[in-house]
């Protein structure tokens, strides 16, 4: 039932809008949104205030940033497009690629967005249950194409677990997809990646016309805040997604910022590096606490809490940190500051402790 009064339609209606972390009170850490925490680079903050121009559309195409971008992966700018955050992209490409009575595969936990976009499509969700650690079984995602299939979507690193892909598992999959039935390789945080085996889905689109890769100023470059996301792929591809775009959706600051952070490759490195390194940590302390934590190559680490989710998560609010929880699957944390982590793990510590059977040998013997 609904208090709207017009009619709309139900199964919108019946999705719930996409939830954005919550913000942390005083004294608390925010490690809910996977935001890098570092300052904006002087550079590019300056990039920003001098393109301040409010009476001008921006660049519709975003040409400059496209070209950019072309250079950099050493393609086309036809085979670039450029979005709000590359979950705009994803709603475009949804819009583009299915319809009603159309199917759309993605595994699941996945990306809390991928089941309202399809359902804004009128097509019909085909989640896929991730293995028991949080990785992605894509022998599964074969498994269930039909005829009815118009698209895949595969996260990785995966948001909220955060396992990777590997470079060979996902090439072997993609021999075996219908060459005309399109697949989206969400890369948002593959910045942070350091498993020498991962996919990078870039290195397979002169082979694979049917796949795109998305990735994200937002994540390891600290632009969360400005929007601008980007697809490669087949440029008929890229032709049909701009299609479905909101115009002059990306300001003229956006760009700016895209264009003046690619020219600081090195800080952005340096930046990455560091919150890997702490995100290893982190995961060490947490296993050797007992928590059946997954392999994590994002900017963050997953708790697989099930029921236990909201009072986990709870425990750590009155520890000082603010992380994402998923109620009835477990609770994703960002990697932040240095002086979050102590204060992190003592209100896992904690919550371990009132929950033992969260921890890995509990579950193996259950």
């Amino acid at each position: 039932m609904t208090d709207a009064p017009v009619k709309l339609r139900a199964e919108i209606l019946a999705q719930r809008a996409y939830q954005q972390g919550k913000p942390a009170p005083a004294n608390s850490f925010k490690l809910s949104s996977n935001e890098v925490h570092f300052p904006p680079l002087e550079s590019v903050q300056k990039a920003v205030t001098e393109s301040v121009i409010t009476n001008r559309y921006p660049d519709a195409s975003a040409a400059a940033v496209r070209e950019a971008l072309a250079e950099h992966y050493g393609v086309n700018a036809e085979n670039v497009i450029v979005g709000a955050g590359s979950v705009s992209l994803l709603y475009q490409a949804v819009q583009a690629a299915a319809s009603v009575g159309d199917e759309v595969i993605y595994p699941w936990r996945s990306f809390e967005a991928y089941p309202g976009m399809v359902t804004l499509t009128g097509a019909t969700s085909v989640p896929v249950a991730l293995r028991r650690d949080g990785t992605t079984d894509l022998d599964a995602v074969l498994e269930v194409i039909t005829d009815r299939t118009r698209l895949i979507i595969v996260c990785t690193p995966n948001n909220p677990t955060g396992p990777v892909l590997g470079q060979r598992e996902f090439e072997k999959f993609m021999e075996k997809v219908p060459s005309d039935l399109l697949v989206i390789a969400d890369e948002a945080y593959i910045e942070f990646v350091t498993d020498p085996n991962a996919l990078n889905a870039t290195r397979l689109l002169a082979d694979y016309p049917n796949l795109v890769v998305a990735r994200t100023f937002s994540k390891a470059y600290g632009l969360a805040g400005m929007r601008v996301g980007y697809m490669l792929g087949h440029p008929e591809i890229m032709r049909a997604f701009n299609t479905t775009a909101i115009p002059f959706l990306i300001s003229a600051q956006a760009q700016a910022a895209a264009l003046a952070v690619m020219r600081e490759p090195e800080a952005i490195r340096q930046r990455v590096n560091e919150i890997s390194a702490r995100r290893d940590e982190v995961r060490r302390a947490l296993l050797d606490q007992g928590w059946p934590v997954p392999d994590a190559q994002a900017n963050f680490v997953w708790l697989p809490c099930g029921a236990q989710t909201e009072a986990v998560a709870d425990i750590l609010r009155e520890g000082g940190i603010i992380a994402r929880a998923f109620p009835g699957d477990g609770i994703r944390i960002s990697i932040a500051e240095e002086e979050s982590v102590t204060p992190l793990l003592a209100a896992c510590w904690q919550a371990i402790e009132r929950y033992p059977y969260l921890r890995a040998e509990e579950r193996h013997e259950a």
